[in-house]
């Protein structure tokens, strides 16, 4: 477990300080805003109701739950139970270059990489094959958003890869349910 989270501190430094640049400084800290992705929800929303009809209302009620869910057990099961700290709290000042609010919250499982790639997944499960470029559009936009959160130096990348691990797993749960729900 040691070594784990020596390469996971390591990584964590790669990308938080090694990766520096200003373009970086500008905009990543703008993709972890939900303001920032407003317009995505509404594409997300406007879309399964345009492509889909009723069902997109039934797509969109699971998506709440899905996200709903990652967002209770990233936070509820995990952060109060593992407590683990920020790396913005955890490390040295000259270990973090911190470039957001750093949060009063603990760090294992990022909610953000939870909620984002349990949106995203779910949809990636739900879409028809004939979307593939969306689909993949959806997962680079979670990875975006989980990316960010370590180069501002909130989480470490295992907070974010298990927070993705977790969004996905939720995702496949609520899209089993959907389609056993949704028979039409």
């Amino acid at each position: 477990m040691s070594a784990l989270l020596d390469i996971d501190k390591a990584l964590f430094q790669f990308v938080n300080a090694d990766m520096t640049n200003g373009l970086f400084d500008a905009v990543i800290p703008w993709l972890r805003e939900p303001e920032f992705w407003a317009p995505v929800y509404l594409f997300i929303i406007g879309f399964c109701l345009f492509n889909f009809g009723k069902k997109g209302y039934f797509i969109i009620v699971f998506l709440a739950l899905t996200a709903g869910t990652a967002d209770f057990i990233s936070n509820t099961v995990f952060k109060k139970n593992v407590e683990r700290l920020r790396p913005c709290r955890a490390l040295n000042a000259d270990e973090v270059v911190i470039r957001v609010h750093c949060g009063s919250g603990y760090s294992f499982t990022s909610n953000h990489a939870a909620n984002h790639f349990s949106i995203s997944w779910f949809l990636i499960f739900m879409l028809p094959l004939g979307y593939r470029k969306l689909k993949i559009t959806l997962g680079i936009w979670a990875f975006t958003v989980a990316f960010a959160q370590v180069y501002v130096g909130v989480h470490y990348p295992l907070d974010v890869i298990s927070g993705g691990l977790l969004g996905v797993c939720i995702a496949y749960l609520w899209s089993e349910m959907f389609h056993r729900f949704w028979k039409g």
